[in-house]
């Protein structure tokens, strides 16, 4: 993940002055949004839901860039912030889902549902697989594999020590692995 933290640096003062604060964010959503976006897809499944939940991540980022303390790298921050918004986002389909009766809702079930979707393609049985992972570990596992993200940076991202962000990785794959031998 090659990201230039002397633009971000500057970024963030130019987001600090009032003169060139919109400038500022707008080079932020510039530099970072697809990036974000992939990430976020990656956890609530549709293009239209992660639309949204990247558009909740940005205005949460709006509002709360004033108060970022550069403890961490920009980008760690945002991960932070799209991570938590991509979990309450699935927490709330889950509490809706759980209210209907049938289980169409399920992750699962939305990626069969898919109009592209072929279950004997490689990359369909890696995508099921996934989905099949808890939270958390798929959070990781996309993180690790997808983004590349060092486990240093992604303890960071989770507020998790890296020990356990390895130990959860290795379960995934393992997980993964199973899945896509026995089906």
């Amino acid at each position: 993940m090659a990201i230039n933290h002397a633009d971000d640096i500057s970024l963030l003062q130019e987001f600090r002055n009032p003169a060139t604060k919109e400038k500022a964010f707008t080079g932020i959503i510039k530099k970072y949004q697809e990036k974000l976006y992939w990430h976020v897809r990656r956890i609530v499944i549709h293009h239209e839901d992660a639309n949204d939940v990247l558009q909740n991540v940005f205005v949460k980022v709006w509002k709360g860039l004033d108060n970022f303390r550069e403890d961490s790298q920009l980008y760690t921050w945002l991960y932070r912030v799209a991570t938590n918004e991509s979990l309450t986002y699935i927490e709330q389909q889950k509490r809706k889902s759980s209210l209907s009766i049938d289980n169409e809702g399920s992750m699962v079930n939305q990626l069969a549902a898919d109009k592209d979707f072929d279950a004997s393609k490689i990359e369909w049985k890696l995508q099921m697989a996934i989905q099949q992972l808890p939270d958390k570990q798929r959070i990781v596992f996309n993180l690790r594999y997808y983004d590349e993200m060092p486990y240093e940076e992604m303890s960071r991202v989770l507020d998790t020590s890296e020990g356990a962000l390895k130990a959860s990785y290795h379960h995934a794959v393992k997980k993964i692995e199973d899945f896509i031998l026995n089906h």
